[in-house]
């Protein structure tokens, strides 16, 4: 998502979408997704979500190499009627929106240089597909994914988009789920990141909080480090179920009455999960 022009760059067509163009990928390009990749599948079973891990293997990511977009789909829509179409960034609101609520997952087609292999602002590839496409195979959270895209065109309505970004960023983005007794990765950020997979399970650093949609979406985030609080859901199910039968207008008026919650903040009515020391982004402020 972006607050970029709405007007699509010369290249791509009016929904955004390029050619992923899979055959001008360079040697070295395909190696960076390797190496990328052959780290993320040694570190993630035990700690990545089982679905995610079984999407994996429904895809068949493990061939090296770049995925190509179009062998993806066809998986994928035979598993849960999604796409993944190519753009070349960003993209805005409205058109992100569309496409998610039309079961169409888009990503960008490049991919990052050897000297952004643990940090890089914007989405590229890896975190896209890696990150993001594995879990579009869990029908569950396929459906959440697409009633997330139509819940935004209905927050643009309302002029809500900032407090339902902070949903997806907490969920999609950011999100653990509870497994029996222990928390596992979901969020597209952590696993697609060898450093934050770590952190955001086995630091002390981070709050981890109970899951409360309007908790949520009140409470700022990081775009540039860890995050410092994590969120976790008690299941795909469960976080259907609040996004389907949950009227987010009353939820967004009442948001607006109160301040956004700093990141690292704790409520008195927080359900904490693991309270942290915060002593990351401490140091980090101090140094």
């Amino acid at each position: 998502m972006s607050d970029a022009n709405l007007i699509p760059p010369q290249a791509a067509a009016a929904d955004w979408t390029i050619p992923q163009e899979w055959s001008s990928y360079t040697a070295e390009e395909h190696a960076i997704w390797d190496q990328l990749f052959d780290r993320q599948v040694r570190m993630l079973p035990g700690r990545a979500t089982p679905e995610f891990i079984d999407g994996l293997d429904m895809l068949r990511m493990t061939r090296p190499g770049i995925p190509n977009f179009d062998e993806l789909s066809e998986r994928l829509m035979k598993a849960t009627g999604w796409q993944i179409v190519a753009v070349p960034g960003l993209v805005p609101d409205e058109v992100f929106f569309d496409h998610l609520a039309n079961r169409r997952f888009v990503a960008g087609n490049f991919i990052r240089r050897p000297d952004q292999l643990d940090y890089l602002q914007e989405p590229d590839i890896f975190h896209d597909v890696f990150g993001h496409v594995p879990l579009l195979t869990d029908p569950v959270f396929a459906d959440y994914m697409q009633a997330y895209g139509r819940g935004g065109q209905r927050a643009a309505a309302l002029g809500a988009i900032q407090r339902l970004s902070r949903l997806y960023w907490y969920t999609v983005e950011f999100g653990l789920v509870r497994s029996g007794d222990s928390l596992k990765l979901y969020g597209a950020g952590i696993v697609s990141s060898y450093t934050e997979s770590v952190f955001a399970l086995e630091d002390p650093s981070p709050h981890r909080l109970a899951f409360d949609l309007q908790r949520v979406m009140r409470s700022e985030y990081r775009v540039d480090d860890f995050q410092q609080n994590y969120f976790v859901i008690d299941s795909f199910e469960d976080l259907l179920d609040q996004t389907l039968n949950t009227d987010f207008a009353p939820l967004y008026a009442e948001a607006t009455k109160e301040p956004s919650i700093p990141v690292g903040t704790l409520l008195s009515s927080d359900e904490v999960v693991t309270r942290g020391t915060q002593a990351y982004a401490s140091g980090r402020m101090a140094a």
